[in-house]
């Protein structure tokens, strides 16, 4: 069924502030954490990251929808937005390998989803407000009922959400006779993440975000990774259990994102709630190491501390965003061990970074 008519819809911040726009036809109300993505491309790809699982996502380019939706082009197994706000929506597309619209798959997905809002001047908001819950409302709901159920959303901070992104059973990834084995936790993993270690000769043993070091090592790794994810790192005293037995036995590890940060934890470096976060596809990062510049692909609201890891004797920090001066990477100067706070498996977006994935193939060796 197609929807047609364009309903009045809302976008309500916790603050009270309300922003107007049109239905896409999805009728009833979401809510969840707002927060803006600066990509040009790649929306398909931004709706279907497990690390936005609980985020209400506001699309700064202007125009969404207008090359469809392609079934390759996915990070998961359907959207994990909780919600999108845009400007303009491309009922048609013009994109000759797409297999359905934007509103179809928005359809099938059942993603309420609200258009035609000012979203510079939402976005301008944020980012002197800060990020906070929201709720989008489509079908008429009346403000101070959704006021009230508003008051009643989790802050982001200290939510655990792992749980609902990873995959329930282990599963493999890859070619069996591949020549290294690698043990991945599933913190909300992305598909690309797997293609680009699969790639590089690698057989991937999937594992739930519970999973303990001993059901990990069962699976004879060569080295083990831990992946992104949504939500705050410092509930997971699983996987912060498991980097540390990793760790403990001097086995190669790599982490991205909220693995990064579960690396972190891991070695006594606290994290922290951002403003905003970063999320794009464009973020200046300065390799240390090297002393080159990296244009990257970003997506969190929290980080590790600078301070403590400048502290720390068995860490360096390999990697700084240069816009804010915030941890982008680091290493363990005694171990196997490095973790990058952006993607370098991102696609669409600058493969500046791919190099790490050579990186810790070489750790395996």
């Amino acid at each position: 069924m197609k929807y047609t008519t364009r309903q009045s819809a809302i976008l309500l911040l916790s603050d009270g502030t309300i922003f107007h726009g049109k239905s896409i036809g999805i009728s009833g109300t979401t809510f969840g954490e707002v927060c803006f993505n600066t990509g040009m491309t790649g929306y398909q790809e931004i709706f279907t990251d497990p690390s936005y699982f609980g985020q209400i996502m506001v699309a700064t380019n202007p125009h969404i929808g207008n090359y469809g939706v392609n079934d390759k082009e996915v990070e998961s197994d359907g959207i994990k937005i909780a919600g999108l706000v845009c400007k303009n929506f491309s009922f048609n597309y013009s994109r000759e390998d797409a297999s359905q619209s934007l509103e179809d798959y928005f359809i099938k997905e059942n993603l309420i989803c609200i258009s035609d809002v000012d979203t510079r001047a939402l976005v301008s908001y944020i980012r002197d407000n800060g990020a906070m819950n929201a709720v989008i409302c489509t079908d008429g709901t009346a403000v101070a009922d959704l006021k009230l159920a508003l008051a009643n959303v989790p802050d982001m901070k200290g939510l655990e959400l792992a749980s609902k992104v990873s995959t329930s059973t282990p599963y493999f990834y890859g070619d069996e006779n591949a020549t290294y084995k690698i043990s991945a936790l599933d913190l909300g993993i992305k598909t690309n993440i797997l293609r680009n270690l699969a790639k590089r000769d690698c057989y991937i043993k999937v594992f739930p975000f519970d999973s303990s070091y001993e059901d990990m090592a069962s699976f004879e790794p060569n080295g083990y990774f831990l992946s992104n994810g949504p939500g705050d790192p410092e509930p997971l005293a699983s996987a912060i259990a498991v980097a540390k037995n990793i760790l403990a036995n001097d086995k190669p590890l790599f982490g991205i994102c909220l693995g990064h940060q579960v690396i972190g934890l891991a070695n006594g470096i606290s994290t922290y709630k951002m403003f905003n976060g970063h999320r794009g596809i464009n973020h200046p990062v300065k390799n240390l190491v090297s002393g080159k510049g990296e244009i990257t692909s970003q997506n969190h609201g929290f980080a590790v501390s600078k301070e403590e890891l400048e502290l720390n004797a068995d860490l360096e920090i390999t990697h700084l965003h240069l816009n804010d001066g915030t941890v982008a990477g680091m290493r363990m100067k005694n171990k196997k061990c490095f973790s990058v706070q952006y993607h370098p498996e991102a696609s669409p977006g600058p493969h500046d970074s791919s190099y790490l994935f050579d990186q810790f193939v070489d750790l395996l060796k």
